[in-house]
């Protein structure tokens, strides 16, 4: 939409219009304020104690017996199945992802505005709890052998972790690729439908190739997702790294060598983000023209559309009303046969504590990073916050495990406390709220700020006037995330949180891994309804931005 105001002193200067200060201008906001470099540095300092502690952890063993635990039949046993499962649920979330996307924002798809928020609903559900709503349909004695007379193949082992992490992780993708395509210049499609290539060549061949970056980012969301994965695996009895590492740590009592397996995960998933930036890369600029002046066009898919239709019917039959029956099924079945069902409102309580105080934690340790590297252009502050996305590339469980040695051996009295917990739901998803926030920063033109100090304020007066102020919605959008993300982490909270505080994460765990299903079904019951709140908040946001 086009501004009422007066034209601005960045319309002027072509130089301001690109949001590059001036060359007297860039050295001071190269010299950010201590207020804020200060507790930057301090935060990415605290994200890379996981990881140093795990090498210092695995530093206790000799050099022999390092190899001889890396090169052991078992460890790469357990390498194999994890590569394979990843490899296997990304490719398959791409090939669902990335069709849906299109078909939820460019095609005339029947419904389309309904199934663009249904298919990206099964997010909320987390993989543990898909697991075992499909333990719960298929085992003996489920809903299909109830309902249906018949007895379904067994969910256990890989085709069940596979379908399972993929029916409720594809939606990184279709969630990345989507807000892709509506930043998409439509000039290139529209010029190959003039040169007359049909929708399906022009997709291909135009509109798959500018979505490469988006694809790729979903991609690597999901695979660093699946190896991190614990709750969904050990439910469906699929032994990968994560399983393996929770094994090793709960069985032996020398713990240093769960600190190499935790290493070698973590060397698997730098392997994995170094090819995706390779992937990612924009091999001679050609696709970098980005933010069009109007939508692309909408393409009309004819006889496809209701077979379109069916597909994305049967993704939110299986992703979403599918696991809602099962537990709905559980419950039910429990209260007809006179079981006592608790209904988890202290667990539900905790949960949103715990959960809350780390995404308000996340956000103000992500603030100021997130201000020193969208305001300069410092190398420092680029390393301050590549240092900061450490943990990210660290699965919850390795983290978890490098915060059990360091309570143990060095912060004893932090160790199984809820300040351990939420430090590691931090270090786990502190790159969600540094992005928002960095992103919302970066649509904000730095000048405001110039005005500020022009008219006589001070540094910190600015960050505390301006600045912050400004970063408020990328700070909502990054909190919701963490909330979000935290509400459903699991192995940290198994191994992190204080002795009697249960979750609703852990509930479920405890309950599914007992079998008792019906027990299981209130808290994972819970823990949708409570993800769908910042789910909410996010797709509210984007409406907002798009009107």
């Amino acid at each position: 939409m086009s501004s009422p105001h007066p034209p601005t002193t960045e319309q002027l200067s072509p130089q301001l219009s690109e949001g590059v200060p001036p060359r007297g201008d860039r050295r001071r906001r190269a010299a950010m304020h201590p207020i804020v470099w200060i507790p930057a540095v301090g935060v990415a300092l605290a994200m890379l104690l996981p990881a140093v502690y795990l090498v210092i952890a695995a530093s206790d063993l000799s050099p022999a017996r390092i190899g001889g635990i890396l090169t052991d039949p078992e460890t790469l046993r357990l390498a194999g199945r994890t590569v394979l499962l990843g490899g296997t649920v990304t490719a398959a979330s791409l090939l669902l992802g990335v069709p849906l996307a299109w078909l939820t924002v460019r095609s005339d798809l029947p419904a389309r505005r309904f199934f663009a928020i249904a298919t990206a609903l099964p997010l909320v559900i987390p993989t543990y709890v898909g697991a075992f709503t499909l333990v719960g349909a298929l085992a003996r004695g489920g809903l299909v052998e109830d309902w249906l007379g018949i007895v379904p193949p067994s969910p256990y082992g890989f085709w069940g972790a596979f379908v399972a992490l993929t029916l409720f992780s594809f939606p990184y993708v279709l969630i990345t690729v989507q807000a892709s395509l509506r930043g998409l210049d439509p000039s290139l499609e529209e010029a190959s439908r003039l040169l007359g290539h049909g929708p399906v060549r022009t997709f291909l061949k135009v509109t798959v190739p500018q979505l490469r970056a988006s694809a790729a980012a979903g991609a690597i969301l999901v695979t660093l997702y699946v190896f991190s994965d614990f709750g969904a695996v050990s439910i469906l009895r699929y032994s990968t790294f994560t399983r393996g590492l929770y094994l090793q740590y709960r069985s032996a009592f020398d713990r240093a060598p769960a600190a190499v397996l935790g290493l070698l995960l973590v060397a698997m998933t730098v392997a994995v983000i170094v090819m995706e930036a390779r992937t990612a890369r924009d091999r001679g600029g050609q696709f970098g023209s980005r933010g069009p002046t109007r939508r692309g066009p909408t393409v009309p898919l004819r006889g496809w559309r209701w077979p379109a239709a069916a597909l994305c019917s049967l993704v939110v039959l299986g992703g979403l009303v599918t696991p809602m029956a099962v537990i709905t099924y559980w419950l039910v079945r429990g209260v007809q046969a006179g079981e006592q069902v608790n209904v988890a409102v202290g667990a539900a309580g905790r949960s949103l504590l715990v959960a809350g105080l780390g995404a308000v934690v996340a956000v103000l340790a992500a603030l100021p990073v997130a201000i020193w590297a969208g305001r300069t252009r410092s190398r420092i502050a680029r390393l301050v916050e590549r240092v900061s996305f450490t943990g990210y590339a660290l699965p919850g469980i390795v983290v978890a495990l490098a915060l059990v040695f360091f309570g143990i051996r060095v912060a004893t009295p932090l160790y199984q406390t809820l300040a351990m917990l939420v430090f590691a739901y931090v270090a786990l998803f502190l790159p969600q709220a540094i992005g928002s926030i960095r992103s919302s920063l970066l649509q904000v033109n730095p000048n405001v700020e110039a005005a500020s100090r022009s008219l006589g304020a001070t540094r910190v007066a600015t960050v505390r006037r301006i600045t912050v102020p400004l970063a408020r919605r990328g700070a909502i959008a990054g909190g919701a995330l963490v909330f979000l993300t935290a509400l459903k982490e699991l192995p940290a909270t198994l191994l992190l949180a204080p002795t009697g505080y249960d979750t609703l994460a852990t509930r479920v765990w405890s309950a599914t891994a007992e079998a008792f299903y019906t027990r299981a079904s209130v808290p994972a019951l819970g823990l949708i309804l409570l993800g769908s709140l910042p789910l909410a908040v996010l797709m509210v946001r984007d409406r907002r931005e798009l009107a």
